[in-house]
């Protein structure tokens, strides 16, 4: 059985083709670009990678184009589109309508719809995604998978808010959470790898990149995250503010003369690492500063170690303990310093690393727990894309 998974932007489109018999991709890429000028396809499948420049106006040439590529003679990685069982799409938006994920109907993409005002920058494009998909591949079983779904088993002294409870039943506000794919496949392999069922454990799963949160995964079941009503909320990030006190929002507009818009846009995309350290939001050029003595560079490296450790340390309380720490996604993998800095003065819980473990990247699941350490501390590659894969072969049979 294999699974084409689409994970639709709004000017892009990335894409895997997994072979569900090795649960290998056989084929992945992506398409930039979508309705601008100098759009193109970058594929690989079979060893051969090839870049297509072609004009996209929308996302289903986009869909197209990634079809043909995958039924190319010389570089796809199948002889035709009766080989793509099912198509998986990330949906970022489940609301309260889904708690896992759901076979596509017209009515589940109506509900889907309905729930945009919750993710307007990304809902829009998910559902054209589905829409583009489903013009070519009319035919062809298509499933939902939300990246909120995981944390819909929080308790409600969770995800409720300190606002009148007219607000959330009127306006649906409560904490969601996002990457709900990512730490669900994550706090899953530290199960296998600790042969342990997920049942007895209390997993503190720290998926870590531009986008950040943390969640506390008791019994293989999603209790509290840190992220919000939206991704903004949580730990400071590459571009996000993370937590704050909601009245500087207008206190920056009568400061700045801002609107509520504008502000919102600045605590999304000019906060964070980028707007702490005046030098990017990339970790890799925050640690390159910081050794050449930048210490804004350092500050803001401080400060998401010192979030994220505050948010480990919280999860381990409303579990009432903690058997295992992931850590995962593009700086938990490949980031030493940041672990380190999470780890150090956690070993009243038991959270202690091997710092030349610590230092070694191997691709795969690696253990990093100090000798004698009482809470195993795990890096885990994460891989969305495969959960997806899973529940679109399981509901599609």
């Amino acid at each position: 059985m294999k699974i084409l998974v689409i994970n639709a932007g709004s000017s892009s489109l990335k894409y895997q083709l997994i072979d569900m018999a090795t649960e290998k991709a056989v084929a992945k890429g992506g398409c930039e670009r979508i309705g601008l000028e100098g759009s193109f396809l970058k594929h690989k499948a079979n060893g051969k990678e090839v870049i297509i420049e072609k004009p996209m106006p929308n996302h289903q040439v986009a869909v197209q184009l990634v079809l043909d590529a995958l039924v190319d003679k010389d570089y796809g990685a199948i002889s035709s589109m009766k080989e793509i069982d099912a198509v998986g799409h990330r949906v970022v938006h489940s609301g309260e309508d889904f708690n896992c994920s759901v076979r596509i109907t017209p009515e589940v993409l109506e509900t889907i719809a309905s729930n945009t005002e919750l993710a307007p920058l990304h809902q829009p494009a998910n559902i054209t995604g589905i829409n583009a998909c489903r013009a070519i591949m009319p035919d062809t079983p298509m499933v939902a998978v939300f990246d909120t779904a995981f944390h819909s088993t929080m308790p409600d002294y969770a995800y409720m808010y300190g606002v009148p409870y007219e607000a959330y039943k009127n306006y649906k506000i409560r904490r969601y959470g996002f990457h709900g794919s990512s730490h669900l496949f994550v706090s899953d392999e530290a199960a296998k790898y600790l042969g342990k069922p997920k049942e007895e454990l209390k997993i503190v799963t720290c998926h870590l990149g531009n986008g950040s949160s943390i969640s506390a995964v008791d019994g293989g079941k999603c209790v509290d995250t840190s992220m919000g009503f939206t991704p903004l909320a949580g730990v400071p990030m590459g571009t996000r503010s993370g937590d704050i006190d909601p009245a500087i929002v207008e206190f920056l507009e009568t400061k700045t003369g801002m609107t509520t818009a504008e502000v919102i846009n600045y605590l999304n995309k000019k906060s964070g690492m980028a707007g702490i350290s005046g030098v990017s939001s990339d970790f890799r050029d925050l640690a390159a500063a910081m050794e050449q003595g930048n210490d804004r560079a350092r500050l803001a490296l401080d400060m998401f170690a010192y979030a994220t450790k505050k948010y480990v340390g919280a999860y381990a309380a409303a579990m009432g303990g903690i058997d295992c720490l992931v850590f995962t996604a593009g700086i938990g993998e490949n980031d030493g310093y940041i672990r380190e800095k999470v780890t150090d003065g956690l070993s009243f819980l038991g959270v202690e690393i091997d710092k030349a473990e610590n230092k070694i990247r191997t691709g795969e699941i690696h253990d990093i727990t100090a000798k004698g350490g009482r809470v195993k501390v795990l890096v885990i590659p994460t891989n969305e894309e495969l959960v997806i894969a899973r529940d679109t072969a399981r509901l599609s049979k």
